[in-house]
């Protein structure tokens, strides 16, 4: 996986040890020979969170008239790959002010993956958090993926596509427990075996087919993997599967996890490094949000 634990270490990994696991950058968040950036932002998180903006736009919701030949930024997996795709259109620094249309196109996981590869560069542990944000077109709950990064001895939860002026919660601490804007999957799929929520209501598009319980089901693995460094594309696929009862224990796990069970974290991180149908192996599926035809690629850098 992506941030693998040493050899043998497994389940004997204890809380004070995991920080370290979240401090190393993954495959995905490694900003590889363009580093030198991301050193030279602010180093305040809002500051980051700004550059971030101001280097992605959302495929969608900013450039919904996106040309076919630049479609194929959306599935730049790599930091890496995010930053030169910006670096060969600007020059000069990651927060000198760029045009919105010639941004590098991306989503959610992508201002997240900015965001975890400059607080880690930072020697600040962070990692993404996959789930659904109910702050966008309410009622419906859209797939989201925000950033957890240590502070003291508390993790602190923010969306970094967000400006603080445009909502009425605090987007640099996001608000945690019942009724919160943002609920991690493992939430979402317990909300609803408990008869909590409305499933329906949690998706990509409250106009698209994907949404329900089986896509909530597919958002708590999602939520596993990148909570141990397997930052993958929202529209990856690699055949994970798991019955309703597994998905209760992940959740259950991750909950638990979330609340800084040590047992829950290892028992957690060791059954997804050893369970071959919960992780990506060396290839992986990726679909197309513009419809376009399955490709079959590589993980490796």
């Amino acid at each position: 996986t992506g941030l693998d634990a040493p050899p043998g270490r497994g389940c004997t990994l204890v809380a004070m040890q995991f920080p370290e696991l979240w401090l190393r950058q993954s495959s995905f968040s490694d900003p590889g020979r363009h580093a030198d950036r991301l050193r030279a932002l602010p180093d305040d998180v809002e500051g980051l969170c700004a550059a971030s903006r101001n280097t992605i736009a959302h495929y969608r919701a900013e450039l919904p008239d996106l040309p076919v030949e630049r479609r194929a930024e959306i599935d730049s997996r790599w930091l890496e790959r995010i930053l030169e795709l910006d670096l060969a259109r600007h020059p000069g620094p990651l927060t000198e002010p760029r045009e919105t249309a010639s941004k590098v196109a991306g989503c959610c996981r992508d201002h997240s993956l900015f965001l975890v590869g400059a607080l880690r560069a930072r020697g600040v542990p962070a990692r993404t958090v996959v789930g659904f944000a109910g702050y966008f077109a309410r009622p419906f709950h859209h797939d989201h993926v925000v950033v957890e990064y240590l502070d003291g001895d508390r993790w602190v939860r923010t969306d970094p596509e967000l400006r603080q002026e445009d909502f009425d919660f605090d987007v640099r601490d996001l608000p945690r427990g019942p009724g919160a804007p943002f609920e991690t999957a493992a939430q979402a799929w317990r909300g609803h075996r408990a008869g909590t929520l409305d499933a329906d209501s949690y998706g990509v598009d409250q106009s698209l087919p994907f949404r329900g319980p089986d896509f909530i089901g597919e958002y708590v693995v999602f939520q596993v993997a990148h909570r141990y460094g397997d930052e993958l594309l929202l529209w990856d696929d690699w055949g994970a599967r798991p019955t309703p009862e597994q998905l209760d224990e992940l959740a259950d796990l991750l909950e638990r996890a979330d609340t800084g069970d040590a047992e829950a974290e290892s028992t957690l991180h060791e059954r997804y490094t050893a369970d071959a149908s919960l992780h990506p192996g060396g290839t992986i599926t990726r679909h197309s949000p513009y419809g376009d035809p399955d490709v079959t690629e590589s993980l490796a850098r």
